[in-house]
């Protein structure tokens, strides 16, 4: 692959760093020529620091009429001088604007990858007609469709997003053997959990999650509180940074309301690195979102060996098989997620009879190996090898 040259393009640095560092990792390890453009930001040092050039041009996630015209100006120029061989976008506005920026700078082979589709969650009959039009705007210009789960291809097909010929089946995956059984080993859990200041005999219900209302943390504190009813020495343990950019942002005075309510039942965390580590720690990992794509949390506590519960959308449907790794409730219902929270905390063959079934699921169909490989089994259908 020597000389080939491969460019991923994605909104966020932070996106780039924690979503996609390992499959540009591999690619290079391939021999592909691979660099990244986003948003300039903290993360960045760590893309380049791991061997991975990249290049930065400002990208809203809104929309943004002037801001976007002026960045997909920059795109072109940037695209004609580095003249790549191939352009992966990420993300619906780096893709919107990405795609549409290597057609125009004569780009020869264009792939975008599906993260989560916006439009079939729960929105009005225009902003849903508003966000199909915008994914077939967007993926107009791809050679090749890569969708992270199965119902958004489906609904790509029903919808008409786009040509069926050039839609693909991507998945998406985790480093499993830094997501690992091992790290819930006794020993590690107790220290990990001493290191967050809690005390022993805590039942340890986590999250990971952007602090959005759409990760659903209106009902996770919601059903934490009806727990806690129950459970007093359960404890739920948030990981996650704040997003103050986004229109459903978490306030202080949300968490702050979150705090007064559940006392030291409630630990935010914030942005961690030690993941891995953290999710040993938990008896339970749950995720009530409202939309997903794929999530990653899911994986992630499965191939801890760790149990969960989640609510029974798309993605999260791909994430769980119901009854042998985890839970699904229905979104947003509080009272239903905390059912569910409470027979596996009052459960704890169940926890681990789920946990064992989630690793083994893993091993089978969450390795990113498998799904880095089906990216560059799409590059050499364009011509890549």
């Amino acid at each position: 692959m020597s000389g080939v040259s491969v460019v991923h393009l994605a909104t966020s640095d932070m996106g780039v760093r924690y979503l996609l560092l390992d499959q540009l990792t591999l690619l290079r390890d391939r021999g592909f020529d691979v660099s990244a453009i986003t948003s300039d930001g903290p993360y960045v040092r760590a893309v380049r620091a791991a061997g991975i050039p990249v290049r930065t041009v400002r990208m809203t996630r809104r929309i943004s009429p002037i801001a976007d015209v002026i960045a997909l100006v920059r795109l072109i120029r940037l695209l004609r001088r580095l003249r790549p061989d191939l352009v992966h976008t990420h993300t619906p506005k780096a893709s919107l604007l990405g795609q549409w920026a290597a057609r125009l700078a004569g780009v020869p082979r264009r792939v975008h990858t599906i993260h989560g589709l916006y439009f079939p969650g729960r929105l009005t009959p225009a902003r849903r007609r508003l966000f199909a039009l915008l994914e077939r705007i967007e993926m107009m210009p791809a050679h090749i469709v890569l969708s992270q789960n199965q119902e958004d291809l489906a609904t790509a097909r029903a919808e008409r997003l786009c040509d069926p010929a050039r839609l693909r089946f991507l998945g998406n995956g985790i480093d499993i053997d830094r997501f690992h059984p091992r790290n819930a080993l006794p020993d590690r859990r107790d220290a990990t959990r001493r290191g967050i200041g809690l005390t022993p005999g805590r039942l340890v219900v986590g999250m990971v999650g952007r602090l959005v209302r759409e990760k659903g943390y209106p009902e996770l504190f919601e059903a934490a509180s009806l727990v806690r009813r129950v459970l007093p020495n359960a404890t739920f343990a948030v990981i996650g940074g704040p997003e103050p950019g986004k229109a459903d942002a978490l306030t202080d005075a949300d968490i702050g309301r979150a705090r007064e309510r559940l006392g030291d039942g409630l630990v935010m965390l914030g942005h961690r690195d030690d993941v891995p580590a953290l999710i040993g720690a938990m008896d339970l990992l749950v995720l009530p979102s409202h939309r997903e794509g794929f999530p990653r949390a899911l994986m992630e506590a499965s191939a801890t060996g760790v149990a969960v519960v989640a609510t029974d959308v798309r993605g999260c449907r791909e994430a769980v098989v119901a009854g042998v790794t985890g839970a699904l409730v229905p979104v947003a219902d509080p009272p239903a997620l905390a059912a569910a929270i409470l027979r596996l905390l009052q459960e704890p063959s169940t926890r681990a009879s789920y946990g064992q079934a989630g690793r083994r699921v893993a091993e089978e169909r969450f390795d990113q190996r498998i799904v880095f490989e089906r990216v560059v089994q799409a590059y050499r259908e364009l011509g890549l090898d």
